[in-house]
């Protein structure tokens, strides 16, 4: 049914869609308790979509207050895993069954493509969401191996309050690696989205609640970083801090965690990953629609998007107009809310400046330009930018070395393995990498060398939930998604008994 909406049929459903602003706290929509709001713009026209409450340290205080009498009734938090596993997964049917709803809303409100959206944000988040529900059951505690006149037990309890602060990129899906997990595990959560794209994460407050979480188990605090996020991450009865999102915000809430209540903080932050291709990569043409992809997808605003590109010399020239073609037969800029745009707009003003002064630093530092480079579609009102592709990069360049966030890539040449392991590893991200060889022990070689939380071979952006996701070096620390997500959301306690 959703494949044959047109654009015409979204813009439509966008006109009458009613938005939800409020924070959610205790079961219920509120307004910011200072009543301030800020203004939802859509980066796709400039249109302002619904006024957002703008949380601050009162709002904190309330939310963390309720999330924490909640914790302590036991209600959710000292369930049996079943009944929470059955509640989640109601959850998880109710974002499906919402899905049109929830992907107009991604889309609307930070510009990825509607069919991105539908095809891969929102079953996503769900499956996330029923994957830790399914898994919680399925999770056993430990018996120590002990004297015959001993027992020694090894138990996991929920960490308590936990503050998820999440990203604009994929709102809903980064959100549902975090809820799945912490919910599952018996916490109650302070959920705060960027202030860029809060709005499906305003909305699936009341879905989780039809589904039967408990009132106050999970509050939705919109807001910006330096008020509502800082107070939480300062805040003396937040157990946990969880957060997506950039590097520099990162440290912050490090710091923050040491000046308040040494919380537990973890981490998964920015990126430079590098796709590495060797000549005897098994089909350069798959390789190259997949570096395509790789820096292109969701705008290239992607944690792990492929933006350095190491290509070996002898093919360096051939390679790169293939991946040119790739991204002008697929990845042109379109309007958002039609079914066959690949690139939407980007999140906002500040990121589409950002782009572009990184694109102008490519140009001032001698990278060549071979494709794009332009900010596009400005008639109508949108926030569009090319893919674009800079050649006789070296690792020394900005735009090598810092995260863009945008559909930039840099390429870069390499004469051996030795050289491309020294170019991928030389930054201080470690997120993410491919390499591209038929040789198969080449290729185990450069998955052990290279350091980065996720190493694909002959493909890129591969794994699932059952894989853990995160970074190595300054992108952070802990884990996304796998069984080792539920670290973070446990306390271990060890119980000895002489008997």
């Amino acid at each position: 049914m959703s494949a044959s909406i047109s654009r015409q049929d979204w813009e439509q459903r966008a006109a009458a869609l009613q938005i939800q602003g409020q924070a959610f706290v205790a079961g219920q929509y509120q307004r910011a308790v200072s009543g301030e709001t800020f203004d939802c713009v859509s980066p796709i026209d400039g249109r302002v979509l619904a006024q957002i409450a703008s949380c601050d340290q009162a709002d904190a205080e309330q939310a963390v207050a309720n999330a924490r009498a909640v914790f302590d009734s036991g209600v959710w938090s000292r369930s049996a895993p079943a009944k929470r596993k059955k509640v989640m997964q109601r959850f998880a049917n109710l974002l499906e069954q919402h899905a049109e709803e929830l992907a107009l809303l991604e889309t609307l409100d930070m510009g990825k493509p509607i069919s991105d959206s539908l095809a891969v944000d929102i079953p996503g988040a769900a499956n996330a969401i029923r994957w830790s529900a399914e898994a919680i059951d399925k999770v056993y505690d430990e018996v120590a191996p002990t004297a015959h006149d001993e027992l020694g037990l090894i138990t996991r309890e929920p960490v308590g309050v936990v503050a998820a602060i999440v990203p604009w990129n994929f709102p809903l899906l980064m959100a549902s690696w975090k809820l799945g997990p912490a919910l599952a595990t018996g916490n109650s959560v302070v959920l705060k989205p960027s202030e860029k794209s809060p709005l499906t994460a305003i909305r699936i407050a009341a879905l989780a609640l039809e589904a039967g979480l408990p009132a106050g188990v999970l509050n939705v605090l919109p807001g910006y970083g330096h008020t509502v996020g800082k107070a939480l991450a300062l805040h003396m009865d937040v157990d946990t801090i969880v957060f997506t999102g950039s590097t520099r915000v990162a440290k912050q809430l490090m710091i923050y965690a040491g000046e308040s209540n040494m919380k537990r903080v973890w981490l998964e932050a920015g990126g430079k990953s590098p796709n590495v291709v060797f000549a005897d990569a098994p089909d350069l043409d798959a390789a190259a629609e997949a570096a395509a992809s790789a820096i292109a997808f969701n705008q290239g605003e992607v944690c792990t998007a492929g933006s350095r590109l190491l290509v070996e010399a002898s093919i360096k020239d051939v390679f790169v107009e293939k991946v040119a073609a790739a991204l002008k037969a697929s990845w042109a800029p379109g309007h958002p809310l039609d079914p066959n745009t690949a690139v939407g707009a980007l999140v906002d003003t500040t990121q589409i400046d950002t782009v572009l002064r990184y694109i102008e630093a490519g140009r001032e530092d001698g990278a060549r330009l071979v494709l794009g480079g332009n900010r596009v579609m400005q008639d109508t009102g949108g926030l569009f930018v090319e893919p674009t592709v800079f050649a006789d990069v070296n690792n020394s360049m900005r735009i090598a070395r810092e995260e863009i966030f945008g559909p930039v890539l840099s390429v870069i040449s390499f004469n051996d393995f030795d050289e491309a392991m020294a170019i991928a590893n030389d930054t201080i991200y470690g997120l993410a990498a491919a390499v591209w060889t038929a040789d198969l022990s080449k290729a185990h070689r450069a998955a052990r060398a290279l350091r980065a939380g996720s190493v694909w071979v002959n493909q890129y952006d591969g794994g699932d939930m059952t894989a853990p996701f995160g970074g190595f070096k300054q992108s952070g620390n802990g884990r996304d998604k796998s069984l080792h997500a539920f670290d973070k959301y446990t306390e271990l306690k060890s119980t000895w008994i002489k008997l």
